[in-house]
């Protein structure tokens, strides 16, 4: 009997099938220190303890994003190891801060199934969620992802694609506890720009631009313990390339955002995304926003902006499909969120 794990295949799966993942990840300042190093990210809220209680928290927590890739990570050895692509997110919402000292595990229920025509693949959906020591959600979203058959003769499931929310409601936004950005330092933050400065329909061109390193993205990989095969083996795909993980260019894109974009500083809703394009090293990421809506919280001085970031390897802004309605070539990313601005 084998005892290594092949990693789940397409005909594995089946709705309704709820996946416990393993090795939680107790998470501390190392996690911070790597991920300002990986990325240009500047957000004074996530750089500074003095910040963060001056705008009602008890300390500064990891970066959203570090969730993410930790949540996600947990769950690519059971879903994603032998993936073609992870192609998409909806309905993400982060419930609880994350500090230096919390232990995160994950687990993920299937919602969908559909083979692809080509009867060698299959699109897997499933809600993933990320729960802390205290067994509160810190996370949820779902994502859905092309997963290799094994056997192609294996016959095909019953399709079932979920209903999908086009966004997440305002009201259902998860404002931290205490959090009050009626004191904001807008000097330390870095940017004058508030909720009232910005208009529904505004592009902002955030100008700077990474190129990636082949040993750079596979360092972040590693990082959030993400062991999909087409990250590190070169000879998984035919071209003989290391694909670019897909939450590796989320997080640039969000770091380059900083300008334009340095008080839209807590992630709390992940409304839709797409990888359109796939991302190798030696590309160089530049992004831009656009405003997509404008909502007021409860919390005193937080308001929320839905952005949609994207990711280009080109420096083109405001431009996304073609007259055939398929993304450009040069669409690397197209993400919807909600963000936390003072207003």
């Amino acid at each position: 009997m084998t005892k290594t794990n092949p990693g789940r295949f397409f005909e594995d799966f089946e709705v309704g099938q709820v996946i416990d993942h393993a090795v939680p990840r107790t998470v501390s300042g190392g996690e911070r220190a790597l991920y300002q190093a990986l990325y240009p990210m500047r957000h004074a809220l996530y750089s500074s303890d003095e910040f963060a209680r001056g705008c009602g928290l008890p300390a500064s927590p990891l970066d959203d994003l570090i969730t993410f890739h930790l949540v996600l990570g947990k769950s690519v050895p059971d879903i994603s190891l032998n993936a073609v692509a992870n192609l998409g997110y909806a309905e993400g919402r982060w419930l609880k801060p994350v500090h230096a000292g919390d232990t995160l595990r994950a687990s993920s229920e299937v919602l969908g199934l559909k083979q692809n025509s080509n009867g060698t693949s299959g699109v897997v959906y499933l809600r993933t969620r990320g729960v802390n020591q205290r067994d509160e959600t810190v996370l949820e979203y779902i994502r859905w992802v092309m997963v290799r058959k094994n056997d192609t003769e294996a016959p095909a499931p019953e399709t079932v694609i979920p209903e999908l929310a086009k966004a997440v409601a305002p009201e259902d936004l998860v404002v931290p506890d205490g959090l009050d950005f009626s004191r904001y330092d807008y000097t330390l933050a870095g940017e004058p720009h508030r909720f009232g400065d910005y208009e529904v329909g505004e592009v902002i061109g955030h100008v700077d631009g990474v190129t990636i390193e082949e040993a750079e993205h596979m360092m972040a990989t590693r990082l959030w313990q993400n062991t999909a095969k087409v990250h590190f083996d070169a000879t998984f795909r035919p071209d003989g390339q290391r694909l670019i993980y897909g939450g590796h260019v989320i997080s640039l894109a969000r770091a380059l955002s900083f300008n334009g974009l340095a008080n839209a500083q807590m992630v709390v809703g992940l409304n839709g995304g797409a990888h359109a394009n796939p991302c190798f090293a030696g590309q160089t990421v530049k992004a831009w926003s656009e405003v997509l809506d404008k909502a007021e919280t409860g919390a005193p001085g937080v308001g929320a902006l839905r952005l949609r970031l994207v990711a280009v390897n080109d420096a083109s802004v405001g431009e996304l499909r073609g007259e055939d309605g398929k993304y450009l070539p040069q669409v690397l990313l197209d993400l919807d969120y909600w963000a936390l601005v003072p207003v």
